[in-house]
C-alpha cells in the first residue's frame, strides 16, 4: 500500500465520521425543537382546560359551592409556578372528576342554555390535555435516550441544554367524559 492510499483512506474515514457526528448533532437539535413544540402545545392545552373550567364556574350554571371549588382549582392551575404546576394541574383534574361524575351532571348541564356548548368545550379541552401530555412525555423519553448515548455525552452534542423532565400529572378524564 502506498502512502497516498493510506492518506485517502484516512481522509475518507474522517469525512465519514464527521458526517455521522453532524447527523447525530442535527438529530439531537431536531429532537429538542420537537420537545419545545410539545411543551408549548401542552402548556396551551392546560391553559385552555383551566380557561374552560373558569368559564364553567362563572357561567352560573353550577351551584355556588361547586363554582367556587372549580374556580379555585382552575385559578391555582393557571397561576402555579413551575415547581407547583404538576400538583395544581392534578388537583384540577381531581376537582373536574368529582364534579362531572356527579349523578346526572351532564343531563343537568345540557338542559341549561349554554350548558351543551360548555360541555362540548370541556370534553375537547380534557381530551387535548391527555393527548398533549402523552405526546410531550414521548418527546422527553426520545430526547433523553438520544442525550444519553455515549457520542452525545462525550462530544457534548446537546450543548448546555437542561436534561428534559417528564410532566407527570393525574389527567384521567372523568368517567362520563371518557365514555363517549
Amino acid at each position: 500500500m502506498t502512502t497516498l492510499t493510506v492518506v485517502i483512506a484516512l481522509v475518507g474515514l474522517a469525512v465519514l465520521v464527521g458526517v455521522y457526528i453532524s447527523w447525530r448533532a442535527g438529530r439531537l437539535d431536531r429532537l429538542h425543537i420537537r420537545l419545545e413544540t410539545a411543551q408549548a402545545a401542552l402548556d396551551a392545552a392546560l391553559l385552555r382546560r383551566a380557561a374552560v373550567c373558569l368559564e364553567l364556574a362563572g357561567s352560573r350554571i353550577l351551584d355556588p359551592a361547586a363554582s367556587l371549588v372549580l374556580a379555585a382549582a382552575a385559578h391555582e392551575a393557571r397561576t402555579a409556578g413551575p415547581d407547583e404546576r404538576e400538583h395544581a394541574e392534578s388537583d384540577l383534574s381531581k376537582t373536574l372528576r368529582a364534579m362531572v361524575d356527579q349523578e346526572r351532571f351532564r343531563e343537568k348541564l345540557a338542559e341549561r342554555p349554554m350548558g351543551a356548548a360548555l360541555l362540548t368545550e370541556l370534553d375537547t379541552a380534557v381530551a387535548k390535555v391527555v393527548y398533549s401530555r402523552r405526546f410531550y412525555n414521548d418527546a422527553v423519553s426520545i430526547t433523553r435516550t438520544a442525550q444519553r448515548r455515549w457520542l452525545a455525552r462525550t462530544l457534548r452534542l446537546a450543548g448546555h441544554t437542561d436534561y428534559p423532565v417528564f410532566f407527570d400529572i393525574d389527567d384521567a378524564p372523568p368517567e362520563s367524559l371518557s365514555a363517549e
